[in-house]
């Protein structure tokens, strides 16, 4: 049997196309658990949203096989896009039928717009290029004025529901967390949040904000080798060693007080504090940030603009979204943004340590000089004048 399963694998091989193991799962999060490099992945994804296909482009993964349309045309959708321009083959809108002519493990082939198990098709769609995916886009940005038309709407509905909670604060759960006057740090698990994560490397250990993880946020921080002071969100999706390392624990429930996964997390002794409200974790988080009185909040990983919104399917989330943001107003930073500015900041410090190695380095070559105790005396007046000037300057 081993024998013909090799010389199966090795027909394959020989034959046109892409082939790989297949994977599959409607949930991309719990896919992606399960993915390798070189595996195809069979996706249910009603527009492909750019923070996935990152996800899959990080994976490795050698196609992706989706039963809906990556690019419905409701919206300008970014997925499709990422992987194409990675070299990542996309073959769409196969029809949901796909998960059950295929099982987890098979090998499979792609060939054209074809799925193959073995020798027979399993699925058929359109396979997606450069030129495909720059149309569909562009169709795809006449649907902006219906999605603008749907925020306006949910607005006014979210402002009804929750005016207390932006107004006032009502309904915020009392923290151990302290956000006064402090800088806080806000990572999530999406767009470029390991890039500007690493870029902020020399802020956090000047700073030294206070951490928090935003659902897959929390196991962001983890393995960068940080230790979350809060997460926020959803527990599912954070690792059980993020959570127990976590300081404190809040579950972002609906407006029902539904939470999900918490029985899990009770198993693992921990008692997280439920805050209901009817805006993303992201929303969430900002708000206990901004209701305890943080300085400045700096966010990794996060959706900024109305296309990236869009993009990740949140339309209905936009209002929650741009309300909680225009209630911090200033004191919100993209990462981006915060690590130029940090950039071009020369510390004190720095400054300090520049002024010592230059004095050194002339008191090295006058004591090396054959007149050089005759000049130490100068030297050292110089070192007077140098401290006294960097003592006016760091104060």
């Amino acid at each position: 049997m081993a024998s013909v399963r090799r010389n199966a694998e090795r027909n394959s091989a020989a034959l046109p196309g892409i082939t790989g193991v297949a994977r599959l799962d409607r949930r991309p999060d719990r896919l992606l658990r399960r993915v390798h490099p070189g595996d195809v992945v069979i996706v249910d994804i009603h527009d492909l949203d750019r923070s996935t296909a990152d996800a899959f482009v990080h994976a490795k993964v050698a196609a992706v096989i989706n039963a809906r349309p990556s690019i419905s045309g409701r919206y300008p959708t970014l997925g499709s896009q990422v992987l194409i321009t990675h070299g990542i083959a996309l073959l769409d809108n196969v029809g949901a039928e796909v998960f059950t002519a295929l099982k987890e493990g098979t090998r499979v082939r792609l060939d054209g717009d074809t799925l193959y198990a073995g020798d027979q098709p399993a699925a058929e769609g359109v396979r997606q290029n450069a030129e495909t995916v720059a149309e569909s886009m562009a169709r795809a940005k006449e649907g902006l004025s219906a999605q603008l038309e749907s925020f306006a709407a949910s607005t006014q509905q979210y402002m009804l529901a929750e005016r207390e909670l932006l107004l006032d604060g009502v309904g915020l759960p009392v923290l151990r967390t302290d956000f006064a006057g402090r800088h806080v740090l806000m990572v999530a698990k999406d767009y470029d949040f390991k890039t500007d994560l690493k870029s902020l490397k020399h802020y956090i250990h000047e700073f030294r904000p206070v951490l928090v993880g935003i659902d897959g946020g929390a196991d962001v921080l983890r393995d960068a080798g940080y230790r979350p002071d809060l997460v926020v969100g959803d527990l599912s999706a954070m690792s059980d060693a993020a959570l127990k390392e976590a300081s404190e624990v809040v579950a972002h429930a609906d407006m029902h007080g539904r939470v999900d996964g918490i029985a899990r997390v009770q198993d693992l002794r921990i008692e997280p504090i439920i805050f209901a409200t009817a805006g993303t974790g992201e929303d969430a988080a900002i708000l206990l940030a901004d209701g305890g009185q943080a300085k400045l909040i700096v966010t990794v990983g996060m959706r900024a603009t109305l296309e990236e919104f869009l993009d990740a399917g949140q339309g209905g989330s936009i209002a929650s979204t741009v309300l909680a943001r225009l209630k911090v107003g200033g004191r919100l930073v993209d990462a981006k943004a915060a690590s130029q500015l940090y950039q071009t900041r020369i510390s004190g410090t720095t400054v300090l340590l520049l002024a010592l190695a230059a004095m050194l380095a002339i008191l090295v070559v006058l004591q090396s000089s054959s007149s050089g105790e005759s000049y130490l005396h100068i030297a050292s007046d110089g070192w007077d004048s140098a401290v006294a000037w960097l003592r006016d300057l760091l104060s």
